[in-house]
């Protein structure tokens, strides 16, 4: 959404096409869950050779391959330039087929491909995407930028607005929710995380930029607000303690959300009250693990965890709003560990959620998770897919499952 915008801001005319976007009316979507999240419309495939052995369906999400195709055909007038983002590394089949659907419509159009997929694997993107050009990191780089429209054989106009894309949000014409951005990257560089990969260093936005995106949803009636942010606590008095305060003072009617985890070390009295007051209702916290002295972070010690916690009970958060991720299947991790994770975090009358661990190319960790994995995880990023639990011992199994499954039930 944001590559949209900039081509916007340059004086472009775009079209937005969401495969998973369930405003589309003659679709027949499943129900969304708690606050507009889910459920997704899936199609189940015959299983590549490489996953035959793993005792999981395998599916793709999204609008049916007849609709897309019947969208994109009656697209006029016809497009310059496609481009297609991508999400997970082993999601990867579902843009392959995006890319040869749309070059099977539009085979003279040039496609570029960018996003988190293309950005860790682009040795494997440029092998077997198709496009015409694979970006890595955020389309507003200058390089990017001058690449695109090279493509195109024109000069490449100056980058509009600031260092910060804002998201296209209104060619969604009846959101049930939609998102805040008021950063990009983080300072922590955890080994297991791709956020410095995916965005070197940590910049912000600034609260005119921030509002600049909230209020227009807000006046469409937009209740549910995700923070996208991978470090939102981070100097916070930049942009995000003067919005809250400003909603707080104008009364708004909305509801917060903070599906990327929360740093638990900066829940001070006062964000946590501000937070409160301001409409957070789901509260997500990076607990990783109970083990402090063994981190493979340095986000949190035992003394943080107490003092947020005790903040966020004290500001009026219920019990059944806030939950805790806590790491699960890392490279040469000890299940017991995992276990008293769980128990920590139940102890602190807060619901756990295993975070499946995800190999990520270019992470720190990755080195150590091609070791203990069996499968070869460079090579085939169908391999770096968590649900498959590629570096737990024994991998997936329905047993396994249910046994966590029961643990973590709160």
């Amino acid at each position: 959404m944001t590559c949209l915008q900039l081509f916007r801001q340059a004086g472009a005319r775009t079209a937005l096409l969401d495969c998973l976007d369930p405003t589309w009316s003659d679709v027949d979507w499943p129900g969304s869950k708690g606050y507009h999240t889910g459920n997704y419309p899936k199609v189940g495939l015959e299983k590549p050779g490489c996953l035959q052995r793993v005792p999981r369906q395998y599916s793709r999400y999204g609008l049916p391959q007849a609709a897309v195709s019947t969208a994109l055909s009656r697209l006029r007038p016809l497009p310059d330039l496609v481009v297609v983002t991508s999400i997970m590394t082993y999601w990867y089949p579902g843009v392959l087929a995006a890319i040869e659907l749309v070059r099977s419509i539009y085979p003279k159009v040039p496609i570029v491909l960018g996003g988190i997929y293309a950005t860790l694997c682009p040795v494997h993107a440029r092998q077997n995407a198709g496009a015409d050009l694979i970006i890595q990191g955020p389309v507003e780089d200058e390089s990017n930028w001058r690449r695109i429209w090279r493509l195109l054989q024109e000069t490449p106009p100056q980058i509009p607005g600031s260092s910060h894309a804002r998201p296209a949000l209104d060619l969604y014409p009846e959101p049930g929710f939609s998102i805040l951005l008021g950063s990009r990257g983080c300072p922590f560089h955890c080994a297991y995380c791709a956020s410095d990969i995916l965005n070197p260093g940590f910049s912000q936005r600034s609260l005119k930029e921030v509002k600049s995106d909230l209020r227009p949803e807000m006046e469409r009636g937009v209740k549910d607000f995700a923070f996208y942010d991978d470090a939102l606590l981070v100097k916070s008095g930049t942009w995000l303690i003067p919005l809250l305060e400003e909603l707080v003072a104008d009364g708004a009617s909305i509801r917060l959300h903070t599906p990327n985890a929360l740093h638990v070390r900066f829940l001070s009295p006062k964000v946590c009250k501000l937070l409160r007051q301001a409409g957070l209702t789901t509260v997500r916290l990076g607990l990783e693990t109970a083990d402090f002295s063994e981190r493979r972070d340095r986000k949190l010690c035992g003394r943080e965890w107490e003092e947020g916690i005790r903040n966020l009970f004290a500001a009026g958060f219920r019990s059944e709003q806030i939950g805790a991720y806590i790491l699960f299947g890392l490279p040469g991790q000890d299940p017991e560990e995992v276990v008293q994770a769980v128990n920590f975090a139940k102890r602190y009358r807060i619901r756990p959620h295993l975070a499946h661990y995800s190999p990520i190319p270019g992470s720190r960790l990755f080195a150590e998770a091609k070791k203990y994995s069996p499968y070869p995880l460079e090579e085939e990023p169908l391999f770096q897919n968590n649900s498959i639990w590629p570096c737990f011992k024994g991998g997936f199994t329905w047993q396994a499952q249910t046994y966590w499954k029961g643990l973590v039930a709160y």
